[in-house]
């Protein structure tokens, strides 16, 4: 009996190493197969996409001619109000890494367990910028106006919203600094849609090179290395 136990415990250690070995080998072919290509020759807007190491974010004009988002996330929703403020960055992510999660040591195994498996809700964090400058984290992207306004159709479905229209602000104390501020997302968070994933499938969205599929940050940065390489 104990013999058994010991092979059905072996079989199921086994089985889970195998399939976090195909989860990593298959981020990684497929984080390398480009697809899309910015062929629109108008190149009215420039955008920005952003990491910090792990989680990637779109950084936009604040205003344009089509589209003025302090008015779908008002500066008054962030602890500073500051609307001297140019930039606004987006990013989609497990709304229980984002609120309960302010650092690794304070991971816990039901937020991670449910994360991994899509069980969780989603959030947007929105973050204003005075200027943003390229650099190994950043990098822009110029497009055209009918691009741009297919990005925004994109980031504007993630968010959840009220019966009014508005996008549901999350009250917390649990933001990151002064400039930003969390909104009630849609969809669910999981290894095979994560944050990187959903800032991937919008440059799919708005016609730019990016990757076949990719989970993490370093994917997208990969597609884009020509961009990255120079600075």
């Amino acid at each position: 009996m104990i013999l058994r136990s010991i092979k059905i415990f072996g079989f199921v250690l086994l089985t889970f190493v195998g399939l976090i070995y195909l989860y990593l080998l298959f981020s990684l072919i497929f984080s390398v197969i480009p697809t899309n290509a910015n062929i629109e020759r108008e190149k009215t807007v420039t955008i920005f996409v952003i990491t910090n190491g792990v989680h990637t974010d779109f950084v936009l004009p604040i205003r344009c001619e089509s589209m003025d988002w302090s008015r779908k996330v008002p500066f008054r929703n962030t602890v500073a109000k500051d609307s001297v403020m140019k930039y606004v960055a987006f990013g989609w992510g497990d709304k229980g890494f984002f609120l309960d999660t302010p650092n690794w040591s304070d991971l816990k195994f039901s937020t991670a367990f449910n994360a991994a498996f899509g069980l969780g809700e989603s959030a947007m964090h929105v973050t204003y910028y005075k200027s943003v400058k390229e650099s190994k984290n950043t990098f822009k992207i110029e497009m055209s106006n009918r691009q741009y306004l297919q990005l925004v159709n994109y980031i504007e479905d993630s968010f959840d919203m009220a019966e009014n229209g508005e996008f549901i602000n999350i009250k917390t104390d649990m933001v990151y600094g002064v400039n930003d501020a969390f909104y009630e997302g849609k969809g669910s968070y999981s290894l095979f849609h994560t944050c990187n994933t959903w800032t991937n499938s919008g440059l799919k969205e708005c016609e730019q090179k990016a990757c076949l599929w990719t989970p993490m940050d370093k994917g997208i940065f990969y597609v884009y290395r020509d961009k990255v390489s120079h600075i």
